[in-house]
């Protein structure tokens, strides 16, 4: 079990009674299970397929060809063609289709007209398709699934080395930190978004590529932070009385210091997960992102633009990205709020 000081209890009752951030959390939870799980809610194989006496869950198995189910091809069943035939047969097959029986990749063209195709909720394509056919709800939802676990390995890369290099130059200070100083803000004069133009000239900027190339430039914002709240740590009482203990420079920085300003840390948190979500965005959209035909709200905003007629391609990307960042806003100030040291504290 695990058990919380009554100051974090404190912290985590404090931040329940902001019912804006707390419902905000709820409903952010409840997007990512969604886009975590997607595969269940929005996916073009049935979840469940009972055929002749047997029980298919094609949704998480390998490749059912069509041969068996006497579709008559060896490619992958077509699931909407197998729940038609099975309900017009008198026999007790059946196929049970997610609500939303498209995949984000799977182009649904007619022969009597060109996509994009508007809103219909007889054909299942809630908000509509893009101009090549794919339905918008289904890659906004793995669109988000992407963008949020870019955040969050983008946060862990850029807290991982920004935490570590502010609470360096902190600590030890002197030459140190005149020295690193120097070289951050050489660095920061780097013009980010022709790196990646550079990058993305040569070679296709994947998942990985692009969390890498973030992250050297990312992390700059948190180690300024983290080198003023060291300054002011290590000049505490407690910090004076374990060193004179014999404790070393890393115990002293990761058992001590990093503890004490977690507040902080957790703070900036949800911010940085928004700024990775628009980074990412801008980057699709400008097409230095994540490569075709991955789910990508940027690539969505973009073929808005270019299709300013299908009011629901912008509309649909506009309202997911205005809601998605005001949850996680509201996030950040309620736990900037509830984790206020000044709210804690007893002054004498």
């Amino acid at each position: 079990m695990i058990s919380l000081n009554p100051v974090t209890q404190k912290k985590i009752r404090r931040f329940r009674s902001i019912r804006r951030g707390f419902w905000s959390l709820v409903i952010l939870l409840i997007m990512m299970f969604i886009s975590f799980f997607a595969e269940v809610f929005i996916n073009s194989k049935a979840l469940l397929v009972y055929y002749d006496g047997k029980f298919y869950f094609p949704t998480y198995t390998q490749m059912i060809p069509g041969a068996e189910f006497n579709m008559g091809y060896a490619y992958e069943t077509n699931y909407r063609e197998l729940k038609k035939r099975c309900q017009q047969e008198t026999s007790s097959n059946f196929v049970i289709l997610p609500p939303v029986p498209y995949n984000p990749y799977e182009n649904d063209l007619k022969f009597t007209a060109y996509p994009p195709f508007p809103p219909s909720f007889g054909e299942k394509h809630f908000l509509g398709t893009d101009n090549v056919g794919r339905d918008i709800l289904a890659r906004l939802v793995y669109g988000f699934r992407t963008a949020i676990v870019f955040s969050f390995f983008l946060l862990i890369l850029n807290y991982t080395i920004g935490i570590t290099i502010g609470c360096s130059m902190g600590y030890f200070g002197g030459k140190f930190d005149l020295i690193v100083q120097r070289i951050i803000e050489i660095w920061n004069n780097v013009p980010f978004l022709y790196v990646i133009i550079i990058i993305a000239s040569i070679v296709i900027p994947s998942f990985m590529i692009l969390i890498l190339i973030m992250s050297f430039f990312g992390w700059i914002g948190i180690t300024w932070v983290m080198r003023t709240m060291t300054y002011k740590e290590k000049e505490r009482e407690y910090i004076l009385a374990v060193r004179s203990l014999g404790a070393s420079h890393a115990r002293i920085i990761f058992k001590h210091i990093i503890p004490n300003t977690l507040s902080v840390i957790v703070t900036y948190a949800p911010f940085a997960i928004s700024g990775g979500i628009v980074s990412l965005t801008s980057l699709d959209y400008l097409g230095f992102g994540l490569p075709a035909p991955t789910p990508s709200w940027g690539e969505l905003l973009s073929q808005g633009w270019q299709n300013m007629e299908a009011w629901w391609i912008v509309s649909s990307v506009v309202a997911a990205l205005v809601t998605t960042l005001m949850t996680v806003t509201f996030i950040g100030e309620g736990i900037r709020e509830a984790f206020d040291p000044k709210l804690h504290t007893t002054y004498e």
